[in-house]
């Protein structure tokens, strides 16, 4: 079956995707074996927060630029800020980059925390205030990362 507008029709495919259904079509998207590692991410993730909500940015400003990677989010934090206004977003989330994965800890008030606790023990990983780095799943300690991601859990 053809499309004459196929370029007219997917945006509204894609818009109407469900959550799970972005998720999915993003990780499968990635070459491997990042696609793997992400779908090994995402499974270890859920079991962490089995009830926490799912989240989907593709990375695009309401201007439709690009403005960062897409992100895969779990849980559910409130952000407050300076001036009193307050806004939803995740706790923990997931995105790939040029070189590998990164996972992003939300929320945990010290910036030195992650990289003072994990960075050692993570293995091949670089680690900021709030977002671990690595090339593949197989170069970090999967246990260390688990335990990080609880603690940001535990911590929001």
């Amino acid at each position: 079956m053809s499309f004459e507008n196929e370029k007219i029709i997917q945006p509204f495919i894609i818009y109407f995707m469900n959550v799970e259904e972005q998720i999915k079509e993003y990780i499968t998207s990635q070459p491997e074996p990042k696609r793997s590692d992400m779908q090994d991410l995402h499974r270890l993730i859920l079991q962490v927060l089995p009830e926490g909500k799912l989240w989907f940015l593709d990375g695009k400003n309401s201007e439709n630029k690009i403005v960062s990677n897409p992100n895969i989010g779990y849980g559910l934090r409130t952000i407050k800020y300076a001036d009193g206004k307050t806004r939803e977003f995740y706790q923990i989330g997931i995105s790939a980059n040029q070189t590998g994965i990164s996972v992003y800890i939300l929320g945990i008030e010290n910036k030195k925390y992650l990289s003072e606790t994990y960075g050692e023990k993570l293995g091949k990983a670089s680690v900021s205030g709030y977002c671990i780095k690595f090339k593949t799943l197989k170069e970090i300690n999967i246990d260390i990362l688990e335990e990080a991601i609880r603690y940001g859990v535990e911590m929001t």
